[in-house]
């Protein structure tokens, strides 16, 4: 288990920024809505054809190998991994003790140890690329979910992606006979460019299985132990990282957990949500497990939450080299908040096009990351017409361009926006404005 962390009251008031981030709804409501389950962990190296299911021990080897470029970005007509996602790959930011995401997880496997001590084996290095089965169909994905589309989810190839969530790896270990874990790592989906998305971002899945002499011996059925175990457990988990707060339980829709809830905590004047649950839907654990058992699950994203404790204002800061960031957070500390020591200025660019079939905002955005990188801080739509006489849709959109570290010239971001423009207008097939 990771080195056990002290954990102090949160202080002052958060960012707008960050108070945007924590009211949208939660991580597992999302994959509910848009996108899969919460992920799993990794798989093995891919086979030319894509990933089959592999033991825990195999994905746990795959996590510390170095996926060549030519493994991840194929020639096959289905890949859309990008060069900006792959060297994303292997960073591990959850594995770095000082940082950010690391002192969250490293407190929260401190709150599981103190609370079960010896229960819960924690993964947190198996491979991001793993089998779209995985994925999607072992976790209950049903199969015209929007979140199978590529404008959603990175893939290798038709049966290989990069998870987009820890929940990909739920399924593989219940098959090697963990009862209870926790799994973090890195996940991928394609989104949108504000200061609360990045395509990169990390989870964490916690699933804990009980047998009839659990339940038998609180006097409870089967599904009512296990949600009152769940929510005791996680109730206890957001003390321990916020201190004395509020709580409610609201009911919500996954399609691997029934019933299934959200936790939301009253925090700083507002009700914020801080993860997704549920009862482990029983076709899952019959499969994986075997017959006669209970098991709850929940998922977080931990950028969410540490952009709330560390009253962090843009997610693009996790991935800075910027000592000035780094320097800022200490191993074991929960109390930091952070300084902001950026002051350079935005530059907005606009781009209006007449879209095409090939248009979904999702790849305008994939285009502008290729292109800017994390110089891109946002682009929003802000102009929406449709002609009267040939309907065709125009759009216009607004880029922001910002580094965290210096100012840019007019000449760079020129060039960013020209580059910009031609790539749109190549690859979407979209007729400029």
């Amino acid at each position: 288990m990771a080195a056990r962390l002290a954990l102090a009251a949160v202080g002052p008031r958060c960012s707008v920024a960050v108070r945007q981030l924590a009211t949208q709804r939660g991580l597992w409501l999302r994959l509910g809505q848009c996108a899969a389950a919460a992920a799993t962990a990794g798989a093995a190296r891919p086979a030319r054809r894509g990933f089959s299911s592999s033991t825990v021990a195999q994905a746990a080897a795959a996590a510390t190998a170095t996926l060549s470029r030519d493994e991840v970005i194929t020639s096959h007509p289905y890949n859309n991994v990008t060069d900006s996602i792959f060297q994303k790959i292997g960073t591990n930011l959850h594995q770095q003790p000082s940082h950010p995401l690391g002192i969250l997880k490293g407190a929260i496997y401190d709150y599981f140890d103190q609370q079960h001590p010896g229960t819960f084996t924690t993964f947190d290095g198996l491979a991001p690329v793993v089998a779209a089965k995985a994925n999607f169909d072992e976790i209950l994905i049903p199969a015209d979910h929007v979140s199978r589309s590529p404008n959603d989810t990175y893939y290798v190839d038709p049966d290989t992606v990069l998870r987009c969530h820890t929940s990909a790896h739920q399924a593989e270990i219940l098959r090697q006979g963990v009862r209870a874990f926790l799994v973090t790592g890195d996940v991928y989906r394609r989104d949108s460019i504000d200061a609360t998305h990045y395509p990169v971002f990390h989870q964490m899945e916690g699933v804990r299985v009980f047998n009839p002499a659990d339940w038998q011996a609180a006097g409870m059925d089967a599904t009512q132990f296990a949600e009152t175990e769940l929510k005791r457990t996680l109730e206890g988990l957001a003390q321990h990282l916020f201190g004395a707060v509020e709580m409610r339980w609201v009911d919500a829709y996954f399609p691997f957990t029934e019933p299934s809830y959200e936790l939301e905590i009253f925090f700083n004047g507002e009700w914020l949500e801080v993860l997704g649950c549920g009862v482990m839907q029983q076709p899952i654990l019959d499969k994986n497990l075997g017959p006669g058992q209970k098991a709850w699950a929940f998922g977080l994203g931990l950028e969410r939450l540490a952009m709330v404790l560390f009253d962090i204002p843009d997610i693009r800061l996790f991935w800075t080299a910027d000592q000035r960031f780094l320097k800022q957070f200490k191993a074991g500390d929960l109390t930091t908040k952070f300084k902001s020591y950026s002051k350079y200025p935005p530059c907005y660019k606009d781009v209006a096009f007449w879209i095409s079939d090939a248009f979904t905002e999702n790849n305008l955005c994939e285009i502008v990351r290729s292109v800017a990188g994390d110089l891109a801080e946002e682009v929003k739509l802000i102009d929406n017409f449709t002609h009267p006489k040939t309907g065709r849709t125009s759009h216009c959109y607004r880029i922001a361009y910002r580094s965290m570290d210096r100012s840019l010239t007019d000449e760079e971001i020129n060039a960013l926006q020209d580059e910009v423009r031609s790539t749109i207008s190549d690859k979407l097939k979209v007729e400029l404005r």
